[in-house]
C-alpha cells in the first residue's frame, strides 16, 4: 500500500480532535483536514471553516482538497443524510465515508425507531412505550401503570441531554411537559419514549463495521452528570475511563452474542447498509447486558479515552473498510494500560455559562494528552468558546496512577470559572 490518503474529519469537538490525533500517527496519511475544527486540531492539520450540515460547501472541500476519506464526527450530519448525498453525487461517490447513511443513522436519530429495531431483532432492552407529543396526557396516564423511577426520553437528537430519570410521578409528568409542551429540545420532543428503569452499571461499547465484519474497540465508562457522585443534570459527558474494571471476557462474549451480532444481522436483514462506528449504550444488570441506546458515531468524551489506547493504524482500517476480506484480516491491537479522561468545563454548564476567557498552563503538562473542544485561538493565545472546553487524558499501568497523573496535571491549567469533577475514575480498579 503505497498511496497516501487525504482525510477530512467533520466536526469541532474533543472527539474530532482525538480522532484526528490518532489518524495523524498513520503511515498512510497524506494531508489531514478538519471542518471546521478547533484550536487543537489546527496544530495537527488544516482547519477549514464550514457548516457541518451544508453539503454543498463540504462537497467543494472534498473536491478541492482531493479527499479520499471523510470521517463524520457528530450525529446531526449523519441523521440529515450527508453520507447518502456524498455517495449519490458522481463528483464525490469515490470518497470513503466513515459514517452510516440516513437509514442507519436512524438508530440514533429516533429512539422510537431504535427500540422497535431492538424488539424486532430480539436484542435485550428495557420495556418501553412511545407517544406523540399531542398524546402527552396518555403518556402521563401510562406512568400510573409503572413503578418509579421513570425514564423519560425525547425521541430525537438532544445533544445527550434529552433523558430524564424521575424519582416520582410528579417529576415524570413535569419532564413530559418540558419535552412536549415547553419544547425544551425542539423538534426532538415531537415524540417521547417512556422506558422501564433498569438498575445496573452503564458502559459504552464501540465497534467499527462495514455492515458485515466489525472491530471491537476498547470498552469505556463515561460520567454524564455534572456533579460528583453522579448528581445534578445530564451533560454531554464530564469524563470517562477505559477499560472498564468489571468487564471480563465472559461479559464481552455475552455482549457480542446478544447485542453486537444481532445488531449486524438486523441491519443486513432490514437491508440497511452501514459503514462506520456504532455506539452501544449498555446497562449491565446482574451480569446481563441490556441495550439502552445506539449512537451512529463515536461518543464524547469516551473517544478521548479510547484513542490513546489503540496501538493499530486507525487509518488503515478506514482505508480497507469496504474490502471485506482485508478489513477482516486486520487486527485491532489495544495497549494494556488504563486511560482516564477528565473534562474541564465552563462554570454554569450545562445551563448558562460565559466564555471568552484565556486558558493558561497547557504547556506544562508533560506526557498528559490534551484534546480541545470549546477552544478558540486569538492572537496566539487560547480562549474558552464552549461549555466543555478541554479533555485531559492520562495513561498509566493502574487506574490509581492514571487518576493521580490526570488530576495533578489539570491543576496546572487555569481559566476563569473552570469547573471539573474530582471523582472521575476514583472507584475504577
Amino acid at each position: 500500500m503505497s498511496k497516501y490518503y487525504n482525510v477530512l474529519v467533520l466536526g469541532s469537538g474533543g472527539r474530532e480532535h482525538a480522532i484526528g490525533w490518532k489518524l495523524n500517527q498513520s503511515r498512510f496519511l497524506g494531508q489531514l483536514f478538519f471542518g471546521p475544527g478547533n484550536a487543537g486540531t489546527a496544530s495537527i492539520g488544516k482547519n477549514i471553516p464550514v457548516d457541518i450540515n451544508d453539503f454543498d460547501s463540504i462537497k467543494k472541500i472534498l473536491i478541492k482538497n482531493k479527499i479520499d476519506i471523510l470521517v463524520i464526527g457528530p450525529e446531526n450530519p449523519l441523521v440529515n443524510g450527508i453520507s447518502d448525498k456524498c455517495s449519490s453525487d458522481p463528483d464525490t461517490s469515490n470518497v470513503v465515508v466513515i459514517g452510516p447513511q440516513k437509514s442507519g443513522a436512524m438508530l440514533e436519530g429516533s429512539k422510537s425507531f431504535a427500540k422497535s429495531f431492538m424488539q424486532k431483532h430480539k436484542i435485550p432492552t428495557a420495556k418501553y412505550k412511545d407517544f406523540n407529543a399531542e398524546n402527552s396526557e396518555n403518556a402521563k396516564k401510562y406512568l400510573e401503570t409503572l413503578s418509579a423511577p421513570f425514564v423519560i426520553k425525547a425521541d430525537g437528537l438532544a445533544a445527550g441531554k434529552g433523558v430524564y430519570i424521575c424519582q416520582n410521578i410528579d417529576e415524570a409528568k413535569k419532564a413530559i411537559d418540558k419535552i412536549t409542551v415547553g419544547l425544551k429540545f425542539g423538534e426532538a420532543g415531537k415524540k417521547i419514549v417512556i422506558e422501564e428503569f433498569l438498575e445496573g452499571k452503564e458502559i459504552s461499547v464501540f465497534i467499527l463495521t462495514n455492515g458485515t465484519e466489525y472491530k471491537l474497540f476498547p470498552i469505556a465508562q463515561d460520567y454524564k452528570r455534572i456533579g460528583e457522585n453522579d448528581t445534578g443534570p445530564n451533560t454531554g459527558g464530564m469524563g470517562a475511563v477505559s477499560p472498564v474494571s468489571f468487564v471480563d471476557s465472559e461479559l464481552i462474549k455475552k455482549i457480542e452474542e446478544q447485542i453486537i451480532k444481532p445488531t449486524i444481522h438486523g441491519l443486513r436483514r432490514d437491508e440497511i447498509k452501514y459503514t462506520g462506528f456504532i455506539f452501544f449504550g449498555l446497562m449491565i444488570v446482574k451480569s446481563k447486558p441490556y441495550l439502552i441506546e445506539y449512537n451512529a458515531r463515536l461518543g464524547d468524551p469516551e473517544t478521548q479515552s479510547i484513542m490513546p489506547l489503540i496501538d493499530s493504524d486507525l487509518l488503515e482500517l478506514f482505508i480497507n473498510i469496504k474490502n471485506s476480506s482485508k478489513f477482516d484480516r486486520l487486527k485491532l491491537v489495544i495497549k494494556t494500560l488504563k486511560s482516564l479522561t477528565v473534562i474541564l468545563s465552563s462554570g454554569g454548564y450545562p445551563e448558562k455559562y460565559k466564555s471568552g476567557y484565556e486558558i493558561k498552563g497547557l504547556d506544562q503538562l508533560g506526557d498528559i494528552t490534551v484534546f480541545h473542544a470549546g477552544v478558540q485561538e486569538k492572537n496566539n493565545s487560547l480562549f474558552t468558546s464552549g461549555g466543555r472546553v478541554l479533555a485531559i487524558t492520562s495513561l498509566a499501568k493502574s487506574f490509581e496512577d492514571s487518576f493521580e497523573k490526570a488530576y495533578k496535571g489539570l491543576k496546572k491549567i487555569s481559566f476563569k470559572d473552570m469547573y471539573y469533577r474530582n471523582d472521575i475514575g476514583r472507584n475504577s480498579r
